[in-house]
């Protein structure tokens, strides 16, 4: 009934996104130290900025034309 893979299981080593996310990890680690000060320190957990513009970029490269599509997608589309 549940299936436990890994992401680097379930995207094949030829896909392009795996190109894509080589380029622009290196640049989000970059910027961490101004993602840092965007972090409360209390309250509710908040999304990595990082995550959330790694969302926005799949969005843009596979026109989802909203986020409730977005999320719909990430859902059923583990890429």
């Amino acid at each position: 009934m549940f299936s436990y893979i890994s992401m680097e299981d379930a995207i094949p080593a030829s896909h392009p996104i795996r190109r894509i996310k080589a380029f622009v990890d290196p640049i989000l680690d970059e910027m961490w130290a101004d993602f840092d000060g965007l972090y409360a320190s209390e309250g509710r957990p908040s999304i990595p900025p990082e995550q959330l513009l790694k969302a926005l970029l799949i969005q843009v490269l596979f026109t989802v034309r909203s986020e409730t599509q977005l999320v719909e997608h990430l859902r059923y589309n583990l890429l």
